[in-house]
């Protein structure tokens, strides 16, 4: 079969992780007989540069057309005196809006072979693997008015959340559904003690869960979840929260695994899906050759999956990565004091191998 992916690269170690994206998906087009065909695209830092905006125009028409969307990372402290306009985060919300992406499926699992770096004990974390369900389109990083401005009383400032009842129940739906998939609980996060949208949010997912009647509902307030997150992770199977809440929920989330390089996410809607690791453009290793590249692996097996609808190669990068941790591989993030770690291509590299043993052994 044949594919056509939009990269956009992005800043920082962006185009080293991606580098080995692109590699590991023609290497899975040379295993299992695809064809993989890439157009690259600028967004972020890159474009503000190049192009004077974080997203062109160009890019967002690549995206449309494309089968699915790889990205790298965006942003870095170069642009941090930019407009709010020109910032790359700007870039990135506006891509997803542009592809109407409202959903954002972040999996957390802690590999065994790793409890020992995460900064939590080893009996917290035992059988951790949940998913976190994130809205990506409404909520305060969207609604207007947002301005600042002078009053008599001296600087004022107004950040305004907005949603619709059609937003929360989309993103409630594609939880239900995929707590169905799983282990049949779903925890839905809010501030329903405090916030009107939450109080709506609820409503929602009560209503809701009339049609999954399999599925159990767990109401959470947000702050409890956060305290949950690091107290008794292994109780979650689908966590499903408002934007802002998610951002930071599954952020808190990543440090259980031991290392933010880990983790990929999913952004799912209408047009075509984007996925991306959920750590940030590293600036201050940039150049080095020592980004963790597995988190933008492990995005590759999530693309394979929900857009691609190619399953068992999905899996089976899933298992070479489990694989590589396993035989004590590490890149430098995960690596102890005194530990030899390999750098991004290396790793890369030792994925690939693993993955092209498997399916000897297969075969």
């Amino acid at each position: 079969m044949n594919f056509q992916i939009a990269i956009l690269e992005g800043d920082g170690v962006g185009p080293e992780i991606v580098k080995e994206a692109v590699l590991l998906l023609n290497h899975i087009g040379e295993q299992y007989g695809h064809s993989f065909e890439f157009q690259y695209g600028k967004i972020g830092g890159l474009a503000v540069d190049e192009e004077g905006t974080p997203l062109p125009e160009r890019t967002v028409e690549l995206c449309k057309k494309s089968d699915a969307v790889l990205l790298g990372a965006v942003g870095g402290p170069k642009w941090d005196n930019e407009t709010a306009e020109r910032r790359p985060e700007a870039g990135l919300l506006q891509i997803r809006k542009e592809l109407q992406l409202f959903a954002n499926i972040r999996p957390v699992k802690v590999f065994e072979t790793l409890a020992d770096t995460s900064p939590l004990k080893e009996e917290v974390i035992k059988d951790v693997d949940f998913v976190i369900v994130r809205e990506l389109t409404g909520g305060i990083y969207f609604g207007t008015p947002r301005e600042r401005r002078m009053t008599e009383n001296g600087l004022e400032v107004i950040d305004t959340l907005v949603y619709k009842e059609s937003e929360i129940e989309r993103i409630l739906r594609e939880a239900f559904e995929l707590a169905n998939q799983r282990n049949k609980k779903l925890t839905s996060v809010d501030k329903a003690n405090v916030l009107e949208s939450s109080r709506v949010w609820r409503e929602c997912a009560n209503t809701l869960s009339k049609h999954y009647p399999e599925v159990e509902l767990q109401h959470m307030l947000v702050d409890n979840a956060a305290m949950q997150l690091i107290k008794n992770p292994s109780q979650f199977d689908v966590i499903v929260t408002e934007n802002m809440f998610g951002d930071i929920l599954s952020d808190e989330a990543s440090v259980i695994t031991g290392s933010i390089g880990l983790l990929p996410s999913a952004s799912l809607g209408v047009g075509p899906s984007l996925y991306e690791p959920i750590h940030g453009s590293a600036p201050d290793i940039a150049g080095q050759n020592s980004a963790n590249p597995l988190a933008t692996l492990s995005s590759v097996a999530l693309m394979l999956r929900y857009s691609l609808g190619l399953h068992q190669e999905a899996q089976d990068i899933e298992e070479a990565i489990e694989a590589v941790l396993h035989y004590g591989y590490r890149t430098k993030d995960l690596a102890g004091p005194s530990e030899k770690f390999l750098t991004t291509t290396e790793m890369g590299e030792k994925v690939r191998t693993t993955l092209t043993s498997k399916k000897v052994i297969m075969n």
